[in-house]
Formats: C-alpha cells, structure tokens, sequence
C-alpha cells in the first residue's frame, strides 16, 4: 500500500498537484499568520513606505514599531 502511494506520487502529473497543494497550504497559512494579530498587521502596514521615505523618518518608525512591540509583549 505505502509502495503503491510513493508511485502514485513519483507519478509526474500526480507531482505537480502535489505540489500545488503544498505550497497553497503554505501561502494561506503565512497569510493567516501575518493578518491574524492586529498589532502584528499594524506593525506590518507601517513598513509599506519604508523605501519611499528618508533615512530619519524612517528610523523614527521603526523605533516607534519596536517600542509599541515591546509594550505589547509585557
């Protein structure tokens, strides 16, 4: 039975749906995990202009972030 599943798996169009499923699995979970806390989201969505932004300001935001974590972790 087991010998039976790793063909059907090592099979090359059985593979691929295979591995579709994994990594779909994969992608919804991530997502999952970056949306499920709303600090975590909020920490995140305050990245987004990062590139955009001076050298300072940007300092500034991610002091605040990691100063607003640490409270929330106490």
């Amino acid at each position: 039975m087991l010998t039976d599943f790793w063909t059907w798996i090592l099979d090359l169009g059985n593979s691929k749906t295979v591995a579709l499923l994994i990594f779909f699995t994969t992608f919804v979970g991530i997502v999952i995990y970056v949306y499920s806390s709303r600090k975590r989201s909020e920490r995140l969505e305050s990245y987004r202009y990062m590139p955009l932004m001076d050298e300072d300001e940007a300092d500034k935001r991610v002091k605040a972030a990691e100063a607003s974590q640490a409270k929330g972790e106490k």
